[in-house]
């Protein structure tokens, strides 16, 4: 980490995202520019199916030249999954066995071999690989979320002005912030059609998780990479790397970050034989400027009512994503539009901005949100109303320094095979101690 570099406040990153939110939302304006012709490189780093699917977005960009060059993952199946998944585009792809990088460091050698780099590891690494990617002068694209822990929050915002400073664009697998539904319902609000928002709720309420089987030959640390979405140092908890969508939505239509956070969760539906080291389920009240609070859920249980989306509540009317109404029931506005996929608009905006050189970068929001997720994550391990502030000066870091495909994992399983749960009675937000005490 650059220590030269000045922090960024949380005052400064709403800014600056409402800054950087306003040229993406003027993008057409600067069309006039004469895009670039040149190849676009493109390596990716993390090829599980999120950073595949990515890949081939980022490849499917209509019109832009493009080649595949290197590709880093710590297993070769996956190396060898993603390129079979691009033989559909194997004109768009030069990346020959001397450019693919088995692991753990594997992504300082796609960096040298890049122009835009995919970032789609488990979350933890986030941080780190997206300051190493700002440092050799690449643009970005980065799954969410960006960050699980303060640290990572703190570093990632430090980046983000970086980025701007080296004009580099970047991107977060946000895509709702590509959605026309969602742009269109957020037009409206900000128009006034349903007045002054006073309150919210925001859902991912689903099922269980994938979980893989541990291998006889695996270390520990192979298993918990193997089975990321299980560690907390991996995945930063359900709440940050899944409804950190939701979470995101309700900063991004209230134009504010929360304030506080209280909440409670735990562990009630997982297999026995599938040991896990995150709660199944976390109810949050986030506590914005002014008093407005949003309420947020997240579980994982078979059975039951899915749902995921966001409502929220204003003076004149309901708000949910393609529709408001007024409070007897009457269609006030309704997405009349054919929709797209976001998934490939956030390519396609990226690669317009880089070979424009018209400002796009966002890693302001996507680290004020995917904090806000691990500061909901805080309040329900910790069972204490958490201030956003104050969690995020912590120097709390959960991703060990140093780490070696050989060495230690991070946390250990007990004698019975289980992990031990953060409780509140015991859960500390330290440096000096990471890991709950059991």
């Amino acid at each position: 980490m650059n220590d030269s570099m000045s922090p960024v406040s949380r005052r400064d990153a709403i800014k600056a995202a409402g800054a950087a939110a306003a040229a993406a939302a003027g993008m057409p304006s600067v069309h006039a520019q004469s895009p670039s012709t040149d190849v676009i490189r493109v390596g990716l780093v993390g090829a599980g199916g999120r950073g595949t699917g990515a890949m081939m977005q980022s490849l499917a960009v209509p019109g832009s030249n493009v080649k595949l060059t290197a590709i880093a993952d710590i297993s070769d199946r996956s190396i060898e999954n993603a390129l079979k998944q691009a033989e559909s585009q194997k004109e768009k792809v030069d990346c020959p066995e001397e450019r693919r990088f088995k692991g753990l460091d594997g992504y300082k050698q796609v960096l040298d071999h890049c122009d835009l780099v995919i970032l789609a590891t488990p979350p933890g690494f986030r941080p780190f690989h997206f300051e190493a990617a700002v440092k050799a002068g690449k643009h970005v694209f980065m799954e969410k979320p960006v960050c699980v822990d303060a640290f990572g929050a703190r570093l990632c915002l430090q980046v983000a002005k970086m980025a701007d400073e080296k004009k580099l664009k970047v991107v977060v697998g946000l895509q709702r912030h590509y959605d026309d539904k969602y742009l269109e319902t957020l037009a409206r609000v900000r128009d006034g059609l349903a007045g002054n928002i006073v309150s919210g709720q925001v859902y991912w309420n689903g099922d269980r998780p994938w979980f893989r089987n541990r291998k006889p030959e695996m270390s520990e640390l192979q298993y918990q990479l193997s089975n990321w979405y299980h560690f907390m140092w991996l995945s930063g908890d359900h709440i940050a790397e899944q409804h950190v969508h939701n979470i995101d939505v309700a900063n991004w239509f209230l134009g504010k970050l929360p304030v506080s956070a209280y909440g409670v969760g735990g562990l009630q539906n997982r297999k026995p034989d599938q040991p896990t080291q995150i709660y199944d389920h976390h109810t949050v009240t986030f506590t914005y400027p002014g008093g407005l609070k949003i309420n947020s859920q997240c579980r994982q249980f078979p059975g039951g009512e899915g749902r995921v989306g966001e409502e929220f509540q204003g003076t004149k009317g309901i708000v949910r994503i393609g529709e408001i109404t007024d409070y007897a029931g009457n269609v006030l506005w309704k997405f009349e539009g054919k929709g797209c996929k976001p998934y490939q608009v956030e390519h396609d905006r990226l690669h317009d901005a880089i070979r424009r050189d018209t400002p796009l970068n966002d890693a302001y929001h996507g680290t004020t949100s995917s904090f806000c997720a691990v500061l909901g994550r805080y309040a329900t391990y910790s069972g204490k109303q958490v201030a956003y502030d104050k969690v995020f000066a912590l120097d709390d870091r959960t991703m060990p320094e140093g780490l070696t495909w050989d060495g230690p994992a991070p946390v250990l399983p007990e004698a019975d095979g289980r992990y031990a749960l953060p409780m509140p009675a015991t859960f500390k937000m330290t440096a000096e101690r990471q890991e709950p005490v059991s």
